[in-house]
């Protein structure tokens, strides 16, 4: 496309307008009140559209019979404490870890990985898993990635496992996998979640049929959105209209990348390389088929399987007493706000932080802590 026509089609693109912004919030406006009853609650799976959320100062424009909570969309906060441990074992270990960066202040049973950096263990901050491969060939010593977050990371490690890694480079594993804990939110007894905003990201890759299924199983809506201010009221409109209709589909509002089958080679990579299994979520549960783990033809290259991590060797130190009032998983779980644990903004900050939403800057605790939660302007829209 010659570069005035580019220009001008994104010029087109105003996903920030303001009168199509104010267009959406009273339809949004219309469909809650609509439905006759309130509170509508429907969640969204995303840090990314929290951010976003927050940033733009969405929520006060919500209508106040619509609630719209957080759910596990934080790759880092749902990172289960024994995986942290796993990193931290290795390090003390004295092998090189590299991961991406809010995972390093991300607690463990009585460390993280900041603390065992403190204490002479080499850590390394990447931003892509191909400076991972650059590390290691940069070294003779032996270097492990913790591989943390949803399917979009985990297919460009996929990416870089498929184009061979040095000899001395190794994956420690904690992807995770979207779908299925969306199931166990579904499930649980306390929730009254009536549909799902999906992520538009992870739809990149798995597609918007992946979440066919679930629908059809629990009768909910899902409506996959983007991540600018249009996007995220479009999509809450259509939601809400689902809602009210009472016909749960799944609708793609993300179609400028989001297709029904979604990146196909990026699948046949992700499932060439992962498997699926059960595991744990931060604070959250089990969640069968909700943690990607390499398959046995790459053994060779599994950080669980070339060296011996002893986790016993962190028993001897207590976690700290703050981390056994921490609701990090109810919030996770869409059942509590930040606001409602006593240790918001006062013992646990960015700066300190208990749980792990307040470390990652997709976790709802940071968010709601830079940005503010729910303001209420006092307006009935």
């Amino acid at each position: 496309m010659p570069g005035t026509d580019r220009d001008q089609a994104l010029s087109e693109l105003k996903f920030r307008d303001p009168v199509r912004a104010r267009a959406l919030v009273e339809a949004l406006g219309r469909r809650t009140a609509e439905l006759g009853r309130a509170p509508v609650s429907v969640m969204h799976v995303c840090g990314s559209h929290e951010q976003a959320i927050a940033k733009f100062g969405l929520r006060s424009t919500f209508p106040r019979g619509l609630n719209v909570i957080m759910g596990p969309g934080c790759p880092v906060c749902i990172t289960d404490t024994p995986e942290v441990d796993e990193g931290v074992v290795l390090a003390r270990q004295g092998v090189h870890i590299a991961t991406y960066g809010d995972m390093v202040r991300v607690p463990g049973t009585s460390l993280s990985l900041a603390d065992a950096q403190a204490e002479g263990a080499k850590i390394h901050v990447i931003y892509s898993a191909g400076q991972a491969v650059e590390l290691a060939r940069s070294t003779s010593d032996q270097v492990v990635f913790f591989a943390t977050g949803f399917e979009t990371t985990a297919v460009a490690t996929a990416a870089v496992v498929l184009g061979g890694l040095p000899p001395n480079l190794s994956i420690l594993s904690a992807h995770k996998y979207i779908p299925p804990v969306m199931e166990i939110v579904a499930e649980m007894p306390e929730t009254k979640v009536e549909g799902f905003l999906a992520a538009g990201h992870a739809a990149t890759i798995t597609g918007s049929a992946v979440f066919e299924p679930f629908v059809a199983r629990h009768g909910l809506p899902v409506v996959i959105a983007g991540f600018e201010p249009l996007d995220i009221l479009a999509g809450l409109v259509k939601l809400v209209e689902l809602i009210r209709d009472r016909t749960p589909q799944v609708v793609n509002m993300f179609p400028r990348c989001v297709t029904r089958e979604g990146n196909l080679r990026a699948q046949e990579q992700l499932w060439k390389v992962f498997r699926s299994t059960g595991g744990r979520w931060r604070g959250i549960a089990h969640v069968p088929n909700g943690n990607l783990r390499l398959r046995d033809e790459f053994a060779s290259i599994d950080a669980r399987r070339r060296f011996t991590i002893d986790l016993a060797s962190l028993w001897d130190c207590a976690p700290p007493a703050l981390a056994q009032s921490c609701i990090c998983g109810n919030i996770m779980a869409g059942l509590s706000s930040p606001t409602d644990c006593k240790l918001f903004g006062q013992e646990c900050t960015p700066e300190k932080p208990v749980g792990a939403c307040m470390v990652s800057s997709e976790g709802a605790c940071k968010i709601w802590h830079q940005y503010g939660g729910h303001p209420d302007l006092g307006g009935d829209a």
